[in-house]
């Protein structure tokens, strides 16, 4: 009986429109493999995504080994990578994203633990190859072409390997046992590492070492001059020596009061380190806005929470007895400008931590190189000079300077002087198209809070270089691994099997995923719009 109230659901229009089905099938669903945006974010090209997937079907070896496929420095790179991936992470949109970088460092310190090594290469090419830097990327070089057979060598002016790994980046962040544990495994593949040898004249290091091709991989270890007036120059020093010395176990005296010039992530680090070595009073003096300064947002706050202080839209003028410092204002543009106004802060030292360029005017003799201002011009796509065999990468070429990068770079270059090496044509790499939030279909996951890595309190942190962040447990890691939403790529959760109402998907047995019967498919699109994960699409029928 109709009691006058609307159908909750309204009747098609058969003029207008069309069912889901008819007697002749006008479309059909494919499974398909999308591109996580994780994995398209990770400058070091690792497919994170799949070895989450091996850390959820508990086999942590086999995803390390699949991580390490990529980048050999799981250890560190989840402790200083600043985790761009997670940036990406769909995962933001419905509670927050994966903490991948701390499952990374899980992995990394697991293999530590247990003594995992790194295959050996099945052959030997008989082809040499030069490494002109220990750092990130230079390192990883050697890695990915020793895996590939070629005899590898590295030289390096400094006393021990790992670049700004070591003396760059403080040891509350990155304990040094992890840097020694990881860069001797690539030793253990047979790359050998030539310390205190600054190369000179590298057209000569490649002829006398019969090297059929070079990397160049030398990090920006010199600090950018800034002329400041000053009365005392001894209060005045440079934030990568500063690092470096304390790095290598010196104690400088710096003073109750430390002032630091700059807004990067070297100046952050060199204000934390100076609370460490006992100055009770930490400022930084940057001239732009907090909005514009060029360090990552935690390493701010984690500054903070350790008694630095900041001093917004300032800079130095003069170091005397105390330093003046000029206010300044942004401009219609948003760039600073003075205004005529002076203060004094005190001040036992300055810390110039307003940038850093590569040592690269070893290179100026050689006939051909192209350089702009202090980096390596270099083909984008191959990372190779104007001169046919010199590769560069890292910090001595237009980029970011960090340490994921300089990984990506040296994976990057290996892969392209093992092609020249053997005068094969590399194909461009056609990637998948991304998956976004959106596309996916989130009725099978819910809120799971993200695992918080625990931290020592801001008191215990300033006392000595104990490790701030710790790590996750194996059961910790195993949850924030299934945290992971598998964007765009099946992971056999029986949806679409089950969806169906003609059976047309058949099961093909764990790991193989499905296939569809397309005699007994309609083309409903149930399989579609049920998909957790967008490994279905739906096309025309042909």
């Amino acid at each position: 009986m109709f009691d006058g109230r609307p159908d909750i659901t309204s009747l098609p229009d058969l003029a207008e429109g069309a069912g889901r089905v008819g007697p002749v099938r006008t479309r059909m669903p494919i499974y398909v493999d999308l591109l996580p945006p994780c994995n398209n974010a990770c400058p070091a090209g690792e497919n994170i995504q799949e070895w989450l997937r091996l850390i959820k079907e508990n086999e942590p070896e086999a995803a390390w080994r699949q991580l390490v496929r990529d980048n050999p420095f799981p250890a560190i790179h989840g402790r200083v990578c600043y985790h761009p991936c997670e940036t990406a992470c769909n995962r933001v949109e419905l509670d927050s994203a994966v903490s991948i970088h701390s499952v990374e460092r899980y992995l990394g310190d697991l293999a530590i633990e247990r003594g995992w090594t790194f295959s050996a290469p099945r052959n030997n090419t008989g082809y040499r190859v030069l490494v002109v830097g220990a750092g990130p990327s230079g390192l990883s070089a050697a890695y990915h072409l020793a895996r590939v057979g070629h005899e590898v060598e590295i030289r390096d002016a400094g006393e021990l390997p790992g670049g700004m790994m070591r003396y760059g980046i403080p040891e509350y962040r990155l304990p040094r046992d992890v840097v020694d544990a990881e860069i001797r495994r690539i030793q253990d593949l047979g790359v050998k590492i030539a310390l205190n040898h600054p190369v000179q004249d590298l057209l000569e290091e490649q002829r006398s070492g019969r090297f059929d091709a070079v990397f160049i991989a030398i990090g920006a270890h010199l600090s950018k001059r800034v002329e400041i007036p000053s009365m005392d120059a001894g209060k005045m020093v440079d934030a990568v020596d500063f690092l470096r010395n304390v790095a290598s176990g010196e104690k400088p005296k710096i003073g109750r009061r430390v002032a630091v010039y700059g807004g990067g992530n070297t100046a952050m680090d060199a204000a934390r380190v100076a609370r460490r070595m006992g100055a009770e009073e930490a400022v930084i003096i940057y001239r732009r806005t907090q909005e514009q300064m060029p360090a990552h947002a935690e390493e701010l706050a984690d500054a903070e929470r350790e008694g630095v202080k900041v001093h917004w839209l300032r800079t130095i003028s003069e170091v005397s007895e105390q330093i003046e410092v000029e206010i300044m204002e942004l401009d219609e543009w948003g760039k600073p400008r003075g205004t005529g106004t002076y203060e004094k802060l005190p001040a036992d030292t300055v810390i110039m931590a307003v940038g850093q360029v590569a040592d690269t005017g070893f290179l100026r003799n050689i006939p051909g190189l192209r350089f702009v201002d202090d980096v390596v011009q270099v083909d984008p796509a191959t990372l190779m000079t104007d001169v046919p065999g010199i590769f560069a990468g890292g910090d001595a070429v237009p980029s970011e300077r960090t340490v994921t990068i300089g990984v990506g770079h040296g994976k990057k270059a290996a892969k392209r002087i093992d092609a020249w090496l053997n005068r094969r044509q590399e194909a461009p790499k056609i990637k998948h198209p991304i998956v976004g939030f959106d596309d996916l279909n989130l009725w099978y996951f819910g809120d799971h809070p993200r695992s918080i890595q625990h931290e020592l309190s801001p008191a215990e942190r300033v006392q000595d270089f104990g490790e701030v962040v710790a790590g996750l447990t194996n059961e910790e890691a195993e949850f924030e691994a299934r945290r992971c939403l598998s964007c765009g790529n099946c992971f056999e959760c029986d949806g679409c099997y089950g969806a169906c109402p003609e059976d047309a998907i058949i099961k093909l047995g764990k790991g193989h995923r499905y296939r569809f019967d397309y005699a007994k498919c309609t083309g409903c699109a149930t399989c579609y719009e049920q998909c957790p994960v967008h490994a279905i699409e739906m096309i025309a029928e042909k």
